[in-house]
């Protein structure tokens, strides 16, 4: 019998997902599965589902929501045999996306029910996993309105971009990677282990979840009418067009931001103030196993 514990986020996409622990239910025969549902009600309450979930020896931990509910389940299954799964009903779904899982609920189903996982990469910053991307720049001020907006949807997305772009100011930052240094005041300094950062849009489009390497985007500061044209890019994906946009594959990083005692970060589309103003991160090649579509 395989045992499958589901994590919900209510919430997640404006909590109009309509996921329900009977809707799970009655997609899994009784004789073939053993199934437990649980819904967080605060951020991070899905670390201590998780947590207690792994206790109970699972098959797969089934992550519902978007990236930031993927991140806290994820995060608690970095060294477990406990394979991901994902039905994403977030606002973004960037990880969802690039691994092909459909936001249908009955074709999400479908590939649990399947049980085929691959091994991918993950990202670490200090202590703090991400699985699709982090940053530091304006993205992490971006994230911080977005969040504070009340309202998980592109259009917000977009509004908080807007405003973050005359708000935003640079700080001297140093970063280290493969015997070069960079002092740079980036205006976005961007490091990616996926192909998309949510709503279809992307600064890292060739990025893979199982190449050992994360894509670092480095862009200084702009002009009005350059922030402009980077926004229109972004939309477009084609930020390779944007000659600005410094481009490099790193498998470990430092960073420093000397005039600072914290450093705003955005993980995996949630806003973090890390207690720090340095920043080790690197490459966990194939450390966490997903069930996908084959």
């Amino acid at each position: 019998m395989i045992y499958i514990h589901f994590i919900i986020n209510p919430i997640s996409g404006s909590g109009k997902h309509n996921l329900s622990a009977s809707y799970i239910l009655s997609q899994f025969p009784k004789d073939q599965y053993k199934i437990e549902v649980d819904y967080t009600n605060q951020k991070k309450h899905a670390i201590e589902l998780t947590k207690a979930a792994i206790a109970q020896n699972p098959d797969y931990i089934i992550a519902c929501g978007g990236d930031g509910t993927i991140n806290e389940v994820a995060s608690s299954l970095i060294g477990t045999s406990v394979k991901l799964g994902i039905i994403p009903v977030g606002s973004g779904n960037g990880l969802a996306s690039n691994l092909n899982i459909p936001r249908d609920f009955d074709k999400a189903i479908a590939i649990i029910k399947k049980g085929h996982a691959t091994a991918m990469d993950v990202g670490q910053v200090n202590d703090k996993y991400f699985f699709s991307n982090m940053g530091i720049g304006i993205d992490a001020l971006i994230i911080k309105k977005y969040e504070r907006a009340g309202k998980r949807t592109l259009p917000a997305y977009i509004k908080a971009a807007m405003s973050s772009s005359l708000e935003f100011k640079t700080q001297k930052t140093i970063v280290h990677f493969d015997n070069q240094t960079l002092e740079i005041n980036p205006l976005m300094l961007f490091i990616s282990n996926s192909n998309e950062m949510g709503y279809n849009m992307s600064l890292t489009p060739k990025a893979s979840l199982q190449d050992g390497l994360l894509d670092m985007i480095v862009i200084p500061k702009l002009s009005f009418l350059e922030k402009i044209m980077l926004g229109f890019n972004v939309l477009r994906n084609s930020i390779e067009k944007f000659k600005k946009a410094q481009h490099f594959l790193v498998k470990e990083i430092q960073i420093e931001m000397p005039s600072k005692i914290f450093i705003d970060s955005q993980i995996d589309g949630e806003q973090h103030n890390l207690k720090t103003n340095k920043l080790n991160i690197k490459i966990l090649p194939g450390a966490l196993n997903v069930l996908v579509d084959l």
